[in-house]
């Protein structure tokens, strides 16, 4: 029943990713085929930012169509978070029962949190979102009782939660935290070097890809501040973080949150939890979650102050590799499974109250206070249809995959095609070439620089009006004009009122160090593969044991002689 529960919030989410197309809002980028190229391995001058989510959709694509791959994977994750959340209840609290867990579920999906992901584009966060109660409900079962399921399971959903190496760390924090809860398992250290352990293997895409391209840049500390927190309407940026709430984008916010509703809305939210946290602070289990959570909207909370987005910077430059924390909201994930706890403890907290009537209140609240969630954030999330002509080019630079520079030269677009919103540039995982890009941002009028060095160089030459010799010497193979409007000095290879494609010719070498970043890619996968196989392996091995064994009992004592 729970399940189906959450699977029917899923769909009720992302409905409108169920009809054809692809889904390409902000940084949500899906194309009908991708490729291994360099970009995808992370042998850029970019940061290894979407590994090793684009290795996968690579593989997967080759199969399936690509847009289908991401709305799965993304319906999976959400379907995961509410099913994870009611078995994390059923675990850490199962006197709440099933009005507990209908709680729990509906709470790790319908919350400001996973619409303004949705919103920014983040899927592949929420899938690692998604993972978070399963990491947590693994780790305490190890604790409980060593077991090569449990090890299995926590491995498998660690690995699943790196799709991003936001996820990852995520789910290493969860697993971090619940080692604490005490147990007659596996001992606290053991535990706590099974879970880093794994997580090391996980990051091992983008540690590697990062080592080998050596493309890491303190550039990213130029963006703390764009990035940080923020307050929502009459919420300060506090209770607008434990609200679940707060990304740093305004644009990227349902339009119920960007009212004075907010206030409403994080009340009832904050309700259920406080309603149940009692009961739930009586579990020594539930504990180390709940921590967490605090935790986890203070944080990000004081990394939004002057003092905080200035203590990040120096962070950042003295070590560029955790530009990943810039973000500050987006680590308000970590309250979800300390708050799905608490929320399952408020059906026990109004005693005179039947469970069935307090869950079916609280489930029935916290969605009529976000309303706009359904239906893919309003219709804001839906699939898009690309114009003929961009197949078409993609096909012209792939049988000849050279170096590509675009224009125009904001990393960020917006198409007629695909709505109001701004679109990362879907070329560059529609191609095998290398797709030039500087990953400079427009975020709130200034601009925040990216890595792309090389870009750069070739984007002042396209705006200088430079010739087909200069550009190919620069190793610029082709050039996409991704409007009808723009006119360069250069051969046509393709054009229509969409997109044109210049052919220039000019080359540059392939990356080093393919073989080294894909091993560490596969060794990823191996996360996903091997725990389940080894489990569908020990349920038939069973199967066959249990079955022979019933055929002996079965035989009379004259047939066995």
């Amino acid at each position: 029943m729970i399940p189906a529960y959450a699977l029917l919030l899923a769909l009720a989410v992302t409905a409108p990713l169920l009809q054809p197309g692809y889904l390409l809002l902000r940084d949500a980028v899906s194309t009908p085929r991708s490729y291994l190229s360099d970009a995808a391995l992370g042998l850029s001058e970019a940061a290894p930012r979407a590994l090793p989510q684009d290795f996968l959709v690579a593989l997967a694509s080759s199969a399936f169509d690509g847009g289908v791959v991401v709305k799965v994977l993304l319906i999976v994750g959400l379907w995961l978070a509410g099913w994870g959340a009611a078995r994390l209840a059923a675990a850490v609290l199962p006197e709440a029962g099933l009005g507990g867990q209908f709680v729990a579920a509906t709470l790790a999906v319908w919350n400001p949190y996973v619409a303004e992901r949705l919103l920014q584009g983040h899927w592949s966060l929420l899938v690692g979102f998604g993972c978070l109660p399963w990491v947590a409900v693994a780790m305490l079962r190890l604790r409980a009782a060593a077991s090569w399921s449990a090890l299995g399971a926590l491995v498998f959903w660690i690995g699943l939660a790196g799709l991003t190496p936001t996820g990852l760390m995520l789910a290493a924090t969860v697993a971090s935290a619940c080692v604490c809860v005490a147990g007659e398992g596996l001992s606290r250290w053991r535990c706590l070097a099974v879970g880093l352990g794994a997580a090391v293997v996980a990051a091992l895409p983008w540690l590697t890809a990062a080592a080998v391209a050596q493309s890491l840049s303190s550039s990213q500390a130029q963006g703390v501040g764009a990035f940080a927190a923020r307050a929502e309407p009459g919420l300060g940026t506090l209770i607008s973080l434990a609200g679940l709430g707060g990304i740093w984008n305004s644009d990227a916010v349902p339009a119920s949150r960007a009212t004075l509703f907010a206030v409403v809305a994080t009340a009832v939210l904050l309700g259920v939890v406080a309603l149940g946290l009692p009961a739930a602070a009586r579990r020594p289990a539930a504990v180390p979650l709940l921590v967490l959570a605090a935790v986890a909207v203070v944080v990000p909370a004081a990394m939004a102050t002057g003092p905080g987005v200035a203590t990040v910077e120096a962070l950042i430059r003295s070590l560029p590799g955790l530009g990943i924390v810039r973000d500050g909201q987006k680590w308000v994930a970590l309250a979800m499974p300390g708050y799905v706890v608490a929320g399952a403890g408020a059906v026990l907290a109004l005693r005179r109250v039947p469970v069935a009537a307090t869950a079916a209140v609280c489930c029935a609240a916290l969605i009529a206070v976000l309303p706009d969630l359904a239906w893919g954030v309003g219709g804001k999330v839906s699939a898009v249809q690309y114009p003929p002509g961009w197949a078409r080019v993609a096909a012209l630079i792939n049988d000849e995959p050279l170096p590509v520079a675009v224009l125009p030269v904001d990393s960020m677009r917006r198409f007629e095609w695909a709505g109001d919103a701004p679109v990362l540039d879907p070329l560059p995982r529609w191609v095998r070439a290398d797709v030039l890009s500087t990953g400079d941002l427009q975020i709130g009028g200034r601009t925040v620089p990216g890595e792309g060095q090389r870009a750069r160089v070739v984007q002042d030459l396209l705006l200088s009006g430079a010739d087909r010799d200069s550009l190919a010497a620069a190793g610029v193979g082709w050039v996409v004009v991704e409007s009808g409007n723009a006119s360069l000095e250069l051969p046509v290879a393709y054009t229509d009122d969409d997109i044109t494609l210049y052919r220039v010719g000019g080359s540059a070498p392939a990356a080093e160090g393919r073989g080294v970043v894909l091993a560490a890619h596969w060794a990823w996968l191996a996360m996903l593969l091997i725990p389940p196989s080894a489990r569908l392996l020990t349920l038939l091995l069973g199967f066959r044991v249990r079955k022979r064994a019933l055929g002996e009992e079965g035989v009379s004592p004259g047939r066995r002689r």
